[in-house]
């Protein structure tokens, strides 16, 4: 539960954040990206790296919660 709720504030800060990110004004790198139709294969590869790494943090917090019982035991 405490992973959830640790996986729950990661993805809510994230997107807090990237609000930010898009108020800065004119990126002409981001506008021929999507010009060029590109801009999906962007955000499709930060989605995946984002979607490994909270797949990773959830399976490595289990990890540690086993041994931390199997260490109470």
């Amino acid at each position: 539960m405490k992973a959830l709720k640790s996986l729950f504030l990661f993805i809510l800060l994230v997107l807090a954040h990237s609000g930010n990110l898009l108020a800065q004004g004119e990126a002409e790198m981001a506008d021929q990206f999507r010009a060029d139709g590109k801009i999906y294969v962007v955000v499709t590869v930060i989605a995946i790296v984002f979607a490994g790494l909270a797949i990773w943090l959830f399976r490595l917090d289990r990890r540690i919660r086993n041994m931390e019982n199997e260490h109470k035991d």
